[in-house]
């Protein structure tokens, strides 16, 4: 892998083979894949947690804004907008995202990449319907 692979921060289940292959093929190179497994505390503060598990990825302020970067997301609605929050902050954008959807009728159950998706492109088109 190059300098240039992007980063994946991945908040869900482990990435199989498969799903690996899958997100290199939608990039054109493999990721680099940081494994964050988020176990919270739910009476806590959302945005505590979010700082915490985004501080300990130990990736400095120029990182951040350098570094390309992209997001599997935990399966947690709120800790997810948290982190998606707290990352926009640090890096300036948000983050591309895998999409990962249960295969249908798969059993045992098996999860395919659906496909990254863009968020700050999406963001970009939804400005454009003020």
């Amino acid at each position: 892998m190059t300098p240039e692979s992007p980063l994946l921060l991945n908040f869900g289940h482990p990435l199989t083979d498969p799903q690996r292959a899958e997100i290199a093929a939608h990039l054109g190179t493999p990721p680099r894949v940081h494994e964050v497994r988020p176990h919270i505390e739910r009476h806590r503060p959302l945005a505590d947690i979010a700082h915490e598990l985004i501080e300990n990825i130990g990736l400095s302020a120029d990182e951040w804004q350098t570094e390309p970067l992209l997001i599997n997301p935990p399966g947690l609605a709120p800790l997810a907008l948290a982190l998606i929050a707290e990352l926009h902050g640090r890096c300036g954008y948000f983050l591309p995202m895998v999409h990962i959807r249960p295969v249908e009728g798969a059993l045992p159950p098996r999860y395919e990449v659906a496909e990254i998706v863009n968020l700050n492109t999406m963001r970009e088109t939804a400005r454009t319907r003020r």
